[in-house]
């Protein structure tokens, strides 16, 4: 990338070239050099240096010139909000299932036939209330009146049920974790992918769990697959070490429904019963905050090189999950959960 020198820099590319020509110095490049490689002034350099050693990398961005904005009406507006909460993107024949400000950009053209850039877009979105955020994914398979019927008439009566017969109701989830699992991220030099050493030997970890609503948490690790005969023998060690009847509520996995677990359930002659949440509904299980706190809060930031470095990290994960049982509570405040405790 040469320029001629003393050109004025476009501002379109003023950023990129900013971060460029710094990556450059970074990698040990004479400012020297990068003047006349890349057609900047001497003095443009040492200041763009100066600007990000006082004000950080965040101040190289370039700030888009003010001018008219394009206008919407307050009933194109309503419109468009009512699209973006109240549609998938692909009902209105768009490609992609997430709203991006380039596809609300499209949207806005083919319908009103007013033309925005995307940073109009982001301050259109933000006037009407909306933000970026994670989203959350739901199997299109789900049925909303079989969920609907689970929270007001299912799961009330197996409460009723557990409080009459002095039952423990507990929910279960089961889960596996690989030694290259890894998430979120780390600091780093701009425009240097940063590198840190895990395993490339790939072997997963399975486990299993249940949690009830005043916090308990009761885990182990299974051997093997999680199949029939893992399932049972977990069930075996939570008759074990909770006292009384055990309402366990799980999802329709396969193990959870086999010939050989209903006859177990059957020789326990009452002291546990078995319930079977909605299909394709895991946000109707607490146990799943449990796997997503163990793996996105704790594995994934260790980067584990080696099995047993894994379990260490699991087994430490889930032992401040029990000694903190207001954390385990916690989880069920989250709104598909509330059914739970209302």
């Amino acid at each position: 990338m040469t320029r001629e020198p003393g050109k004025r820099i476009p501002r379109r590319v003023l950023e990129e070239t900013r971060l460029l020509v710094l990556s450059a110095i970074d990698k040990g490049m004479t400012v020297e050099e990068a003047v006349a490689i890349f057609g900047v002034g001497r003095s443009t350099v040492f200041g763009w240096l100066r600007l990000r050693s006082e004000s950080g990398p965040a101040a190289l961005a370039v700030k888009m010139p003010p001018g008219r904005e394009p206008a919407l009406t307050d009933n194109q507006m309503a419109q468009l909000r009512a699209w973006i909460i109240g549609q998938d993107p692909r009902q209105l024949q768009c490609d992609f299932g997430l709203w991006t400000r380039e596809m609300v950009g499209e949207l806005i053209k083919r319908r009103f036939g007013v033309e925005f850039t995307p940073q109009w877009v982001g301050k259109l979105l933000a006037r009407l209330g909306l933000s970026p955020q994670r989203p959350l994914v739901r199997a299109y398979e789900q049925d909303p009146e079989r969920v609907r019927q689970w929270k007001q008439v299912e799961y009330p009566k197996i409460r009723a049920q557990a409080i009459s017969q002095g039952a423990s109701i507990y929910f279960a989830d089961e889960a596996g974790v690989r030694t290259d699992h890894h998430s979120g991220t780390t600091w780093a030099p701009i425009g240097q992918t940063p590198i840190v050493s895990g395993t490339g030997n790939r072997r997963s970890i399975n486990m299993i769990s249940t949690v009830n609503t005043r916090g308990k948490l009761h885990f182990s690790f299974v051997e093997g697959k999680l199949d029939s005969a893992a399932f049972i023998d977990y069930l075996k060690k939570l008759l074990h070490d909770v006292l009384g009847k055990i309402f366990l509520i799980v999802d329709g996995h396969p193990a959870h429904r086999s010939a050989q677990t209903k006859a177990f359930v059957k020789s326990t002659k009452g002291r546990l019963r078995l319930f079977f949440l909605p299909p394709y509904s895991p946000q109707l299980n607490p146990d799943e905050w449990v796997w997503k706190n163990i793996k996105h809060d704790h594995i994934g930031r260790m980067i584990v090189r080696s099995v047993e470095e894994l379990r260490d990290g699991i087994e430490k994960a889930v032992t401040r999950l029990q000694k903190t049982p207001e954390l385990v509570q916690a989880f069920f405040r989250d709104r598909d959960l509330l059914y739970i405790t209302t």
